[in-house]
């Protein structure tokens, strides 16, 4: 009995140093992990934190401590990498959307003309459209305060017509000199990773992907397997302008071109083990001719696809050099709702090429020498292209072509950029917002005639041919003081083409526009001209 008591007395103080030694182990494990920390620290504050604290309590005047932790965080994250970046709670949701593929609105298109809101598109189906909403429509009111006059933004009005799926939202709309009042129920908007998938030739199909977002492969596979029921033998896939996105995206799309368990790139880093990404399934496409089209503004995601394809001699590159962007972001959330996307890898392609460009001189000049490409010549000529693109690494490809790392993807034909363009005047009124109103109106006032056209091609080949739609347009601008009689026959003939293009876009969106650029596009027809050449 005497030992038992013992044992009572002792055994909750037993417990208490298993308890104790327990936790301090178990936080001793968590320092060694990424979140870890120390048990008997915890508490300990960092050096910016002391600091942010000693001017709450004591600086001379008041200050914004909000503004002052974002200064400091941006000059942080500005001596890791140009693509390393932080985003305050308030702007997370916006710089989520591209990869989400969808944003939560109302389903319209709008610009802003004179001061008033104009609807340039209600989407099919969507809640807009649901509520009655035209194209033509001008939004006086957005929940009873007025949405027009001087200085109204773009952003401003996004902000009040967006909001979380299922709230409504009350409009005041005029539409022929009348007003009206509908209230729309806000629902979830996607936003297209296609921008057009069309037959070039009765054989030759061709996709444009704008960016790598969540929707960006299966969007890309309904439009393969649609031109493939039309025909298609030979594919161009334009990724001029897409900087990049998801790189499970860029893999899941290079699979549909490659064979076997091919390797498609490959992720590495200090704190992050190689990874590879190997073709999973067989493809949709893993035989035809297929050309890719690349420039400047191609990066990243798109640059994985490029240099996966380029590296098998899967694809012929058309175009120019790639952008340059080698890194692998991962975003991490932070306590506040707001968020970083912290470079962790570099990415390689099947031949172990670093694609990532140098930045060891700072962001500003690593983004500048995308821009300088126009005046150094680069863009005009491949000599000089790949004087500014080899690094000293060589590569060899698995058709025995050379290539290079460190500097982008170089195309196997390159095309110079488009300097035929239009004078200084010219350019100056094609790319105004006159020009675009002149359009919005033009599309009003015969939007009837305009919805007959069955395609495209019946669209812009009537169109273009008629005198009198010169005529109409060059009225149209006078209106706004725009003055296209001095243009020369040259230049006649592109503003035509950018109207003409522009307007599509009113009718079939963006695929509409690009079958009219298209068909004057240096690149494209150096695509056409190859596929050619191999027949």
């Amino acid at each position: 009995m005497t030992g038992n008591k013992k044992l009572q007395v002792w055994l909750p103080l037993i417990f208490s140093l298993i308890l104790i030694t327990g936790m301090y182990f178990g936080f001793r494990l968590r320092e060694n992990s990424p979140a870890g920390s120390r048990f008997f620290k915890a508490d300990k504050k960092n050096t910016v934190q002391e600091i942010m604290d000693l001017v709450n309590m004591y600086y001379v005047d008041s200050v914004q401590s909000d503004s002052l932790q974002y200064d400091a965080i941006q000059e942080m994250i500005s001596h890791l990498d140009p693509h390393s970046v932080y985003i305050p709670a308030s702007q997370l949701k916006e710089a989520n959307e591209d990869i989400t593929g969808n944003f939560e609105g109302i389903g319209i298109e709008f610009n802003i003309f004179n001061d008033t809101i104009h609807v340039l598109y209600v989407l099919p189906g969507g809640p807009g459209e649901k509520a009655g909403m035209q194209v033509g429509d001008c939004i006086l009111k957005i929940d009873e305060k007025p949405a027009a006059g001087v200085g109204i933004t773009s952003n401003q009005i996004r902000e009040r017509v967006r909001g979380r799926q299922g709230t409504k939202v009350n409009l005041v709309l005029q539409r022929n000199k009348k007003e009206i009042s509908v209230t729309v129920t806000r629902g979830t908007i996607p936003l297209p990773a296609v921008d057009a998938a069309y037959m070039l030739t009765d054989s030759i199909g061709y996709i444009r992907l704008n960016k790598f977002s969540e929707s960006a492969y299966r969007e890309f596979m309904e439009a393969l397997e649609s031109l493939q029921k039309s025909g298609m033998k030979n594919l161009v896939f334009d990724l001029r302008g897409n900087g990049g996105g998801l790189m499970d995206q860029a893999v899941s799309i290079a699979d549909e071109f490659l064979s076997g368990d091919k390797l498609i790139v490959y992720t590495e880093g200090v704190n992050s083990k190689r990874r590879n990404y190997r073709c999973r399934r067989n493809g949709l496409f893993e035989d035809g001719p297929l050309v890719l089209l690349v420039d400047e503004l191609s990066a990243s995601a798109s640059e994985v696809v490029a240099g996966a394809l380029q590296d098998w001699c899967r694809a012929t590159i058309i175009g120019r050099r790639t952008f340059g962007k080698g890194l692998v972001q991962e975003q991490y959330s932070l306590r506040d709702g707001s968020a970083i996307r912290l470079t962790v890898a570099r990415y390689y392609t099947p031949i172990s090429r670093s694609i990532q460009r140098p930045y060891e001189k700072g962001k500003a000049e690593y983004l500048q020498e995308v821009r300088d490409r126009f005046y150094n010549g680069e863009s005009l000529s491949p000599d000089s292209a790949k004087t500014h693109y080899d690094n000293g690494k060589i590569y060899k490809t698995e058709c025995g072509d050379t290539v290079y790392g460190g500097g982008g993807i170089m195309p196997d034909i390159f095309v110079p950029a488009d300097t035929a363009g239009f004078s200084q005047n010219i350019r100056d009124i094609v790319f105004s917002l006159a020009f675009n109103n002149l359009i919005y109106n033009f599309y009003i006032s015969n939007r009837a005639s305009i919805e007959k056209y069955r395609s495209v091609n019946e669209f812009a080949d009537d169109l273009s041919r008629k005198e009198s739609t010169w005529q109409l347009l060059t009225g149209y601008a006078l209106r706004d003081s725009v003055d296209l009689k001095k243009a020369s026959p040259a230049e006649r003939q592109r503003v035509m083409e950018r109207f003409l293009a522009n307007l599509a876009r009113y009718r079939w969106r963006n695929s509409g526009f690009n079958e009219i650029i298209n068909k004057n596009d240096p690149v494209v027809k150096r695509a056409l001209a190859h596929f050619t050449k191999k027949q």
